[in-house]
């Protein structure tokens, strides 16, 4: 096996395995027969980015992009069946489903017809999927001053941190042994936000939480 099918690999493992994590909000739903403690953006923006880049992996030929992304968005559908399943708000839910698969629609249509030649349309696609995925990595560091103030890491998820790291790392090599930018870019802001969360968990480990509250997920 040469260095770039074992990376495939560790992308297509630890993606999987970051994904999967979602799996505990399913539970806690189940347990509780409620979605309270459970966001529902997560999911969706997740599918979102899935598709984008999905759609990348098609134009590139790329497998590794196509298999990963297609199980995200099958598990992500998953989850958002689930949410909706619990949830006191399907109306609302059904709506943000609605308008995303919309502006998806009119994304593709704008690739399809609008950009012709393959390579501008793999760029811009490219640039696209980059700057929501780095969007989406930087996104839980927002909690940041909560943390700082509340001395508390419990909106944080140490597992999803973990398999972010790994993930973001060996997308990282991958995208260089490719030389493809719009795959290490975007990874190279979770590698860094992974390092800011666990300097989190270990300057405010659990012993000092005083002040407990909702948990979010990260």
């Amino acid at each position: 096996m040469d260095s770039l099918q074992f990376l495939s690999c560790c992308c297509l493992v630890f993606t999987v395995w970051m994904f999967g994590t979602g799996l505990s909000d399913v539970q806690r739903m189940m347990s509780g027969a409620s979605t309270a403690d459970v966001q529902f953006l997560p999911f969706l923006t997740t599918a979102i980015n899935n598709c984008g880049w999905l759609y990348y992996g098609q134009l590139k030929a790329d497998w590794t992009l196509m298999t990963v992304n297609s199980i995200g968005i099958s598990l992500q559908i998953c989850y958002i069946l689930a949410y909706l399943y619990f949830s006191n708000e399907k109306f609302q839910v059904m709506t943000k489903v609605v308008l995303a698969a919309g502006v998806l629609g009119m994304v593709y249509c704008y690739f399809a017809m609008v950009v012709s030649d393959a390579e501008p349309r793999m760029n811009q696609l490219g640039f696209l999927c980059s700057a929501f995925t780095i969007t989406m990595y930087i996104s839980p560091l927002a909690d940041l001053a909560k943390i700082v103030r509340t001395r508390s890491t419990k909106c944080l998820s140490f597992p999803l941190t973990v398999a972010t790291l790994l993930t973001s790392t060996s997308w990282t090599l991958y995208g260089a042994q490719l030389a493809d930018p719009y795959i290490v870019i975007p990874n190279v802001p979770g590698i860094l936000t992974s390092l800011v969360r666990f300097w989190l968990f270990w300057r405010f480990s659990p012993v000092q939480d005083k002040f407990p509250f909702r948990p979010l997920q990260a």
